[in-house]
């Protein structure tokens, strides 16, 4: 016997998997602040001092490293959350993408440019993604890549970077 589900208009959405949904009038706005405060509390960075960029100009962490191993399971869980947490952070993508790939042995390196990451994810908490509602206006999506071609010193992978912009535009 199938069993008879029933969908009702509970209310508008404000809160999904974590992630906060702000409806205004003019803007619907997705954030996960909260999720950011725990992710901040589950790795011992809550009272941590902030700082402006994600990570350090010029660092080129390697698997090679000879630092000290760290606790592999607290960096992998951090990193996960931290991947979790590009849902709606796109500026925090790619030193994301760059930490997930020493997931399987961490070192000192590694996790000082984690604690790095939270810094910044610490000062800039309330940060999200804004989706304009707009009336008599288009929207314009542009889009900027760049890419460093062989520059991981591990396995000499190219490494690229998309930035894009859903800008408004008068219908002309």
């Amino acid at each position: 016997m199938a069993a008879c589900f029933r969908m009702s208009d509970l209310s508008t959405l404000s809160y999904y998997l974590s992630i906060e949904v702000r409806q205004e009038e003019e803007a619907l706005m997705l954030g996960q602040s909260a999720y950011t405060l725990k992710l901040l509390e589950w790795s011992g960075m809550a009272e941590c001092k902030r700082c402006v960029t994600p990570m350090e100009e010029q660092l080129k962490p390697t698997k090679a490293s000879i630092t000290t191993k760290v606790d592999a399971t607290l960096y992998q869980t951090i990193v996960g959350g931290l991947r979790y947490l590009v849902h709606t952070r796109p500026d925090i993508a790619f030193v994301v993408g760059y930490v997930s790939r020493f997931v399987d042995d961490p070192r000192e390196d590694h996790w000082a440019t984690v604690n790095r990451l939270l810094r910044y994810v610490k000062g800039t908490v309330d940060q999200g993604i804004t989706f304009p509602k707009i009336g008599g206006s288009r929207l314009q999506l542009i889009v900027f890549s760049d890419v460093d071609m062989a520059g991981d010193i591990d396995g000499r992978r190219s490494t690229s970077g998309v930035l894009v912009f859903l800008e408004s535009a008068p219908i002309s």
